[in-house]
């Protein structure tokens, strides 16, 4: 039995923040049901990945929705609606990313939920919160990306600000959505009611930086510095970086320069004992490193800096990674279905529960696909009077 047993998840989010947040609560057990358009359903559908797709839907819908039931409603109908409140009534969760405004139009903000489900906990992402002049500007992951500071902590200082190579705020938001309902779920359990767990991305990101932050708000207000070489970390000194070798790269992380010199037999590193030179002159440093660290191979660097315990490792391709015995131990690629003939590989949930791996190999649904039966099992197609909660779950 998973953690989540016996919880019902109203999904109403789409492409990747609160689809992130639903995945996970289905990977812990939650049954998912997602509520789509139906004349196109998810836009996350037709948000391709290098032009990917798989069985008429992106591959990005497939790995962010597997696990999940799809229902169809157009929300501005108003029978559509009458059967989503009564859906509503069985929920224990319920998440949804429009921007501010929006579901209250729709009639399905928190006030007008918990009035028909007091139990229910009601997660929301938005893109900078809901108050304030960027409340309705588009919560898009690299715009909140630039405006939050951090691209200017990548890339080398002669360089332009570098953003993330992944949609870090959308996925740091679900992950925080995710946290936010498990608590509130926890509180429900002691108190028996519901409750909102609000989360925007801005926040998620400005969290996402909260050592680097709090270092810039009490050091008066100094801004990264850059190294001009092999910047890996704005905020730390020398060696930390990635280094190009005879035949690939090396990554070193903190450790004394001096103890460096001598294991690489560079006698130049020798100079810098003093530990505040790591920073106030790792421009120099790492110009040495650079230059020496050419001359042979990764796997000689390794051979003698390992033992030694110092922190260093390889730079992998993905292809080396997979072909790892250290990656496959971990048994982290799990292949999900949809019907007979669409297959996909796919990362698991990398929790484990008692010493159990979380894997279902239940793809993405197709659009609306479970939406007869949903109305059969839940009795929405007819008066929303006599639902009842009794599928709720005890926490």
């Amino acid at each position: 039995m998973n953690p989540l047993d016996g919880l019902l998840v109203i999904d109403l989010s789409q492409f990747l923040s609160g689809p992130s947040a639903s995945l996970r609560l289905a990977d812990l057990g939650a049954r998912v049901i997602k509520i789509e358009r139906p004349d196109g359903g998810d836009l996350c559908r037709q948000l391709y990945i290098s032009n990917l797709e798989l069985d008429g839907d992106s591959t990005l819908f497939h790995s962010i929705n597997r696990n999940k039931e799809s229902f169809a409603a157009d929300l501005k109908n108003k029978q559509d609606c009458e059967q989503l409140n009564k859906l509503l009534r069985h929920a224990d969760i319920m998440i949804h990313n429009f921007r501010p405004g929006v579901i209250e139009r729709l009639g399905f903000d928190y006030e007008s939920v918990s009035e028909v489900n007091p139990r229910i906990v009601y997660g929301e992402i938005s893109g900078y919160g809901k108050t304030g002049p960027w409340r309705k500007k588009p919560g898009q992951d690299l715009l909140v990306q630039s405006l939050s500071g951090l691209p200017w902590l990548s890339g080398n200082a002669d360089q332009p600000p570098v953003p993330f190579g992944i949609a870090v705020a959308d996925l740091y938001a679900g992950a925080h959505l995710a946290q936010g309902i498990l608590a509130c779920l926890v509180r429900r359990g002691i108190t028996g009611k519901g409750g909102k767990v609000e989360v925007s991305l801005l926040e998620s990101i400005m969290d996402f930086q909260f050592e680097v932050l709090t270092t810039f708000l009490n050091d008066g207000g100094q801004l990264p510095q850059r190294s001009t070489i092999n910047n890996a970390h704005a905020y730390l000194g020398a060696p930390y970086g990635i280094y190009a070798t005879a035949d690939g790269y090396l990554t070193l992380a903190m450790g004394s320069i001096p103890q460096l010199g001598e294991l690489l037999n560079c006698p130049e590193l020798l100079a810098y004992s003093d530990p505040k030179s790591l920073f106030d002159r790792r421009d120099e440093i790492k110009r040495l490193l650079v230059e020496h660290l050419k001359t042979h191979t990764t796997e000689h660097w390794l051979s003698i800096l390992e033992p030694a315990d110092v922190w260093c490792a390889d730079v992998y391709t993905w292809t080396q990674l997979l072909e790892h015995e250290g990656f496959q131990t971990l048994d982290m690629v799990q292949e999900i279905t949809r019907g007979d003939n669409v297959r996909m590989q796919t990362t698991r949930c990398p929790i484990r529960i008692d010493g159990a791996i979380l894997r279902s190999e239940r793809g993405a649904p197709r659009l609306g696909a479970d939406t007869k039966q949903l109305r059969r099992e839940f009795s929405l197609s007819g008066s929303t009077e006599n639902s009842s909660t009794s599928n709720q779950g005890n926490v």
